[in-house]
């Protein structure tokens, strides 16, 4: 270019600055063609590489699968750093929410006034058909434990809590077992692995409420109190456990931020479609030939996930009625939308659903997909708080309209009150319970609304057959 330069600067051309400019302007470059397919990930680029306890879960076996691996390097990076690099890498929340995790964590005061800051990890996974962080803290749990690290590093913790939930018994025991193993070997503790950073993990049993999934529930239950949601604001990064700055997450985001950081962001970033990076443990239930727990790409489609990982649908993919994408609490999807519809936030969102937690509850055509509904609309009414009189009095109308919706003892113009109440209750509760409970109703009416209509038809002729007889 310095050549190039000098002899136009010699020439007489010298005052047609407009050429100049276009000599002298970069090559234009192609962008890379944007990715179309998704799925099949390969076994080198799986972060979870002992997801199934075929290997020693401890910390031996986790050494030899590169866990704990000069994470020391890691910590002295500083929390700009590892802040940074977790926004680069595209990585939202895996715990039903899909909030960017690299923003959330730069949520915590940069300079402390005093008061200590704390990490939340929230190990209570009591959403039904999610069985995703049992399997990492059963199996892995020194990733888990890792990430705490490098996690509390990057918000500036002094000590992270591991709320997990009480009836998961091995899990909470392997669990211990890694935390002993990680402070005798200098990883915690003062000192955290000789990096001159101190940094406590504390493990707290829950009781079973599934309201204590909620971050400001389970800082609540943490302090000694009724599970119940807090008013926001103060937001937890501003007044949170024991009123100092903390941010609850999720086992899987915590436990993937050491890979992310060792592997670099733009490999994390590499996968799924953008907005929806990396990979994401999908747990995959009912009536499929071989139930799992799998870690694949984001956006994978549904259909390829199920077929290729659990054996199809039970009696073929014909045979399927519809599936619940992302836990108890999002909206179902008939088979229609099944066939075609990628596993990612944004995805399932156009479809009006969600990703959730990623639990994938597969119902075949024996179902009686009412049932299933109302069954879930029991749950919630039995969760529920109590707190806030939308949820408290709204999940028990639900519940009792889909009980007499199961067999048809209703009028056609319930079904539209039932929407009502599902509206009316859904964005008026402290928490997302009561939008939880909302959707999987709403999803039914959408989707299923013949199916009601059919039953309450056929108890009237029912009813009208015997008055003639």
């Amino acid at each position: 270019m310095k050549c190039i330069t000098s002899l136009y600067k010699a020439s007489s051309q010298w005052h047609h600055t407009k050429t100049w400019r276009l000599l002298t302007r970069p090559f234009a470059t192609t962008p890379p063609p944007e990715k179309t397919q998704f799925g099949n990930l390969s076994d080198s680029d799986r972060i979870f590489t002992n997801l199934y306890g075929v290997h020693d879960p401890y910390l031996k076996g986790a050494r030899r699968r590169g866990d704990w691996h000069r994470t020391k390097d890691l910590v002295l990076k500083g929390t700009d750093w590892i802040v940074e690099e977790i926004k680069k890498s595209g990585l939202r929340g895996r715990g039903g929410a899909g909030f960017p995790s690299g923003l959330k964590w730069s949520f915590m005061p940069k300079v402390s006034d005093g008061r200590p800051a704390y990490l939340v990890v929230n190990a209570d996974e009591s959403e039904p058909g999610t069985c995703k962080d049992r399997e990492i803290m059963r199996h892995d749990p020194h990733k888990l434990l890792e990430g705490c690290l490098i996690a509390g590093v990057g918000m500036r913790a002094s000590a992270a809590y591991i709320y997990i939930r009480g009836e998961y018994v091995n899990e909470r025991i392997s669990l211990d077992k890694a935390r002993v193993e990680a402070y005798k070997a200098g990883l915690l503790g003062k000192n955290a692995c000789g990096s001159g950073y101190d940094f406590d993990v504390h493990i707290h049993y829950g009781a079973g409420a599934y309201i204590c999934g909620e971050e400001t529930a389970l800082i609540e239950s943490l302090e000694g109190k009724q599970g119940k949601p807090r008013l926001k604001p103060p937001f937890p990064a501003n007044t949170g456990l024991y009123g100092c700055p903390t941010t609850v997450t999720n086992v899987e985001t915590v436990a993937v931020a050491p890979t992310i950081l060792r592997r670099g962001p733009e490999w994390f970033a590499g996968f799924g479609r953008k907005n929806n990076s990396g990979t994401k443990l999908f747990c995959v239930s009912g009536h499929v030939n071989k139930p799992c727990t799998v870690e694949e790409e984001m956006s994978i489609p549904l259909k390829e996930l199920i077929e290729r990982h659990c054996g199809g649908v039970r009696g073929g993919w014909d045979n399927l009625l519809a599936i619940i994408p992302g836990g108890s609490s999002v909206p179902l999807i008939p088979k229609s939308v099944c066939d075609d519809v990628l596993m990612d936030f944004d995805a399932l969102k156009d479809v009006q659903t969600g990703l959730g937690t990623a639990a994938v509850m597969v119902m075949d055509k024996s179902t009686d997909i009412v049932d299933a509904i109302a069954r879930l609309s029991y749950f919630y009414k039995h969760e529920s708080c109590g707190q806030c009189t939308p949820c408290r009095e709204g999940t028990t109308w639900l519940w009792m309209v889909m009980e007499r919706l199961k067999v048809g003892n209703a009028k056609l113009e319930e079904i539209d009150m039932l929407q009502e109440i599902t509206k009316q209750i859904e964005g008026h509760t402290i928490c997302a319970l009561g939008d939880a409970a909302a959707w999987p109703v709403q999803g039914l009416i959408r989707h299923f609304r013949p199916e009601l209509e059919r039953r309450i038809k056929d108890r009237v002729h029912r009813e009208l057959a015997q008055v003639g007889n």
